[in-house]
This record gives C-alpha cells, structure tokens and sequence, in this order.
C-alpha cells in the first residue's frame, strides 16, 4: 500500500492528471460535493517563451492592437490557461494609458469557461473595454466557426483588409483554428488571417509516471472493497498519455474497474490514434460538470450491465 496516496472506503477515487489550481480548484469542489476523493497528479511543466512574449508586450506598446492606421491585429485567441498565465505576466509592464487605449476595440476570443473565467480577472484588472466572447465554445473547432460568424460582419471591404487575429499557443497544439479560419473552401472575403505565437512550452513533470503507478497501486485496496467499485483517472492533455498508458497496461486495470475520461475530443484521438487506447468518457464540455455527467452517465450503465439490468 503506498504511503503518499490513501483512498478511502466510501467515496470513489478520482485521479486528476492536472496541477491543482490555487486559492482554489473547481474540479476538487465539485467531486469532493459528489462522493469521490479527488486526487490531483502534476502532469505538465510549462515554461514560459519569454522573448515571444516581450513581442505581445511590443504590439501594446506600439498600438499594434488599437484602431488606426498601424493597427496589426484585431485581436488575440486563448485556448489554454498557461497562454493566459503568460499573457498576464507582461500586462503590469504596459503603462495603464496604453492598456486604457488598446482595449478599446480589442477582442479576446477563449474556449471554454476556465480559460474565460481567467481572462475576465486580467480583463478587469488591466484591460476594462476588451470583449471577451466564445466561453460557450466548447473546442477549438467550434471556437472558430464562432469567430467566422462574429469576426466578418465587423468588417467592411471597402475599409481594406481586415487585420489578421494574434493566436498565443503552446508548441504542442492542434492547428484546427487556423486551418478552419484560412480555409481553401472559404471565400477569400471570408477568410480570416491567424499568426500563432508560441507563448510557453511543456514537457511532461519529472516523476509523473512514478507518481501516477503509485496512485493506481494505492486504489487497487479500495478495489477490493467491492465488484460494485470503480476509479478514475482523467486526463486532460495529450502530454503524459504515453506515461498513463504505459502505467495501466503494466498494472492492469483493476479487473475492467478502472476507467479513463478525457476532457475533450483532442485528447480522446490522440489516446486511440496513437495508442490504441480507448477512453471510456469524453466530456461533451471541458469543464468538471462536462467531465462529471459524462461519469455519471457511464456509471449508470455500467452499473446496470454488472446487475444484469
């Protein structure tokens, strides 16, 4: 039995391959407040590009991003939380004229209500006239067909060129935003232009593996209590898949007991497409009820096909 994770014998463990979020995680408030023991698993390290960022920084600095005749880009996509965590780090570096100014028009498209809960607290703190829009997105597929139907209609041809939009990315991402923005199949009026910007790096956490097949290990006792029990991990990155999947195939999977969710549709293909791996839930939305539902739905009929229902 392992000394660093202990589960108990009356809620369900809950592995969640994420660092927890601070003053307070919503995926810990939410499973706690539905009968399983959360457990967090820093997969991610993330190190910010800093000269990509002074870049960002420049562009305010330059009025790149407010109206006029210099004006580079009509706005900026965030589809991470680390991209946003980047992007606040250069904000107490513009002088508060320049911010007052530059938000004036200026349109942040997210995914997601955690990337935009997160957006709006650096919108209220230094950026007070900027327009944060797509947060009932979901993806990054939807997100784009969103912008398309927004993004155009702000724009007259006969203004010129409408200005490109900014995309501040991981170096691991889909191209799914910019492939649908710049689409051959679109009129060349309907295109949008998209320039990404690496604003962080990731690699996986030094020691995930380890800590992960010593979780698993610390669930199998709470296994035992019961055919009727279940685990789960989750996972929210395709960093780390190879790690997870190498774990549960050396440790097995409990007797078919313990399950995989992932939080949205990137990580579910990139589990089958390069490992064969199916994930028992995808959430319909990336966020702790989205992941939550689609548990609770599957252990619905799990439970009904154990009983013969």
């Amino acid at each position: 039995m392992s000394a660093q994770f202990t589960f108990n014998t009356s809620s369900t463990p809950i592995l969640l391959l994420k660092t927890k979020s601070s003053p307070k995680d919503s995926y810990e408030e939410y499973f706690s407040a539905h009968n399983y023991t959360p457990t967090f698993i820093p997969v991610l390290e993330h190190n910010f590009h800093t000269p990509n960022l002074t870049t960002v920084k420049q562009l305010f600095q330059s009025g790149a991003l407010k109206l006029g005749p210099g004006r580079k880009y009509g706005g900026l996509i965030f589809t991470s939380q680390r991209a946003v965590e980047g992007f606040a780090t250069i904000l107490n570096d513009i002088d508060e004229s320049t911010k007052q100014t530059s938000s004036q028009s200026l349109i942040l498209y997210t995914v997601g209500p955690a990337t935009s809960r997160s957006l709006t607290s650096i919108r209220d703190d230094h950026l007070p006239h900027a327009t944060i829009l797509g947060e009932e997105t979901g993806n990054g597929e939807s997100l784009a067909h969103f912008i398309l139907s927004h993004y155009n209609p702000l724009f007259d041809s006969q203004d010129g060129p409408k200005p490109p939009l900014l995309f501040l990315v991981g170096e691991q991402r889909r191209d799914i935003i910019p492939k649908t923005l710049m689409a051959g199949s679109l009129s060349p009026e309907q295109r949008i232009g998209v320039d990404e910007l690496v604003v962080y790096e990731t690699g996986v956490m030094e020691g995930f593996e380890e800590s992960f097949a010593e979780a698993v290990r610390a669930s199998e006792e709470f296994l035992r209590g019961g055919v009727e029990r279940a685990v789960w991990v989750v996972v929210f990155s395709p960093t780390g898949c190879d790690a997870m999947v190498r774990v549960l195939k050396e440790l097995g999977d409990g007797e078919g007991r313990v399950f995989v969710a992932t939080i949205g549709p990137t990580t579910r293909d990139h589990l089958k497409n390069k490992y064969g791996f199916e994930a028992d839930v995808c959430a319909e939305k990336p966020s702790q009820e989205g992941v939550g539902m689609g548990i609770e739905e599957f252990m619905e009929n799990w439970r009904k096909y154990k009983t013969g229902q």
